[in-house]
């Protein structure tokens, strides 16, 4: 008999579980508490008819690593990547701008002296990256690939501060490297908080940092086609309150996060593991604006618009005085921010002549703090005449991105703090596997964490279906 499975959440890490466990002839049903299916991969008009903004990611360089997601046949189902011309673009005052491109060695042209050594650390691992991608985006393991994951090992440690102020002289690659490392969502003072800083950087060489043709949603159109294709179920408006309401025979996977599985699992798991999940600890908040734009982001350096992704903060010492505030439980006054402007590349995205721009900062975490002035001066610095570029904007605090995808405890777009006391072993030990029968935990709140890569959910199901 067809072993009977069911996926709580349709993250991108849920869709994932269900698909390797459809290939393995089980039947899968996943069940989705929003009417709309995708959990951080949603898009929606939020401003204006006709422009279409993503709700949360946007952005995927990791989607194109995972080698889950390079494994499934999305592009049969609809998915089309669009790439900038350049992955990233980091603007400084007096009109400088750093931009990092697909190529190592045009990169390392614009980081003046700094550029032969970043070159020299970048090009090998990059030419490894399918190999250290399995090794990284896996559990506590013996790596597969020893002599690249040794490499990265070298620089992973550090924080972002100490391997930029150290590795880098000029304050270009600084704050470049600084950029990167915030999305850490630690502060760059952190132990291992330069190892993000490398992952993003080296996937903006090996992969690119796409953008879903049409909007983030799109992935997971594309993820529930195939499971569909496959026999799998996907039911949208369905909210579990209790795993009692499936059935103990099945296998339960949860993509949600472990505040979530505590308060559904009550009945079926241990008082020492609820704890556990108590304790787990979130991370800091985002605050995020969608505008709708009457022209392109006026850039003072033109070179921006050669990106979708923008980092908006200045320098290595701004960047790193940004993102120790919300631990301290402070919004900063000049935060740092990334910035998407999919229209520039999509042209789906907005009415002919108009754009879309999406930003976010990061904040204490349940911050209810109102940050659109702070984000919009923050722009107009290096895009003097943004704000008259403006036609309707929509704001999210962190109450408000919690409301729309409950994983997202406090704001929390990570699945909870990466910092080296949850970045390995996380919720617990056990980390997929709960001590209730049958019951797994497939979310961002297991290894490797947060992003759109789906091997939460991919390692998860190989633990169920090996048993």
């Amino acid at each position: 008999m067809t072993k009977r499975a069911f996926v709580i959440g349709s993250g991108p890490n849920g869709l994932t579980a269900a698909i390797v466990l459809a290939r393995a002839g089980m039947r899968v049903t996943v069940l989705e508490a929003q009417p709309t299916i995708g959990g951080g991969l949603r898009s929606a008009e939020l401003t204006l008819p006709g422009f279409t903004h993503d709700v949360c990611s946007a952005v995927h360089p990791l989607a194109l690593s995972s080698p889950v997601l390079r494994s499934f046949p999305l592009r049969e189902h609809g998915l089309e990547w669009i790439h900038s011309p350049s992955p990233l673009a980091h603007p400084l005052d007096g009109g400088e701008c750093v931009l990092v491109d697909r190529s190592i060695q045009s990169t390392a042209a614009g980081l003046g002296s700094d550029g032969p050594l970043y070159s020299r650390l970048t090009t090998p691992l990059a030419a490894r990256w399918p190999d250290l991608m399995e090794d990284v985006l896996a559990p506590p393991h013996w790596p597969m690939h020893p002599l690249p994951f040794a490499r990265f090992g070298m620089l992973a440690p550090w924080p972002a501060t100490t391997s930029a102020r150290t590795l880098f002289r000029n304050k270009e690659a600084r704050a470049m490297f600084a950029g990167m490392a915030a999305h850490s969502f630690l502060p760059l003072e952190a132990p291992a908080s330069g190892a993000f800083g490398w992952i993003l950087a080296l996937s903006a060489h090996a992969v690119g940092w796409p953008i879903a043709r049409g909007g983030s949603q799109r992935i997971a159109d594309a993820l529930v086609s195939y499971l569909q294709s496959l026999g799998g179920e996907v039911v949208a408006n369905r909210r579990v309150e209790s795993l009692d309401e499936l059935s103990s025979d099945a296998l339960i996977f949860c993509d949600i996060s472990p505040r979530q599985l505590m308060h559904i699992g009550a009945s079926r798991l241990p008082r020492w593991y609820l704890r556990k999940l108590k304790n787990y600890r979130y991370g800091p908040g985002v605050f995020k604006i969608d505008w709708a734009l009457n022209a392109p982001v006026p850039w003072r350096n033109s070179d921006c618009a050669a990106a979708a992704t923008v980092h908006v903060g200045g320098t290595l010492q701004e960047i790193a005085e940004a993102e120790r505030a919300p631990g301290q439980g402070v919004c900063h006054e000049r935060p740092f921010m990334l910035l998407a402007q999919p229209s520039l590349f999509d042209r789906s995205r907005a009415p002919a002549g108009k754009h879309t721009a999406w930003a976010y900062c990061h904040v204490p975490n349940g911050s209810t703090e109102d940050m659109t002035a702070r984000i919009e001066k923050q722009i107009e610095r290096f895009a003097p005449g943004f704000a008259a570029t403006i036609l309707a904007r929509h704001t999210m605090n962190t109450a408000q991105m919690e409301e729309r995808n409950a994983n997202l405890i406090g704001g929390d777009i990570n699945g909870g703090a990466s910092d080296i006391g949850q970045l390995f072993l996380r919720p617990s030990a056990g980390m997929y596997r709960t001590p209730a029968r049958n019951v797994f935990l497939c979310s961002a709140s297991t290894p490797p964490g947060g992003g759109v890569h789906g091997m939460c959910g991919y390692h998860a199901a190989l633990q169920a279906i090996a048993n």
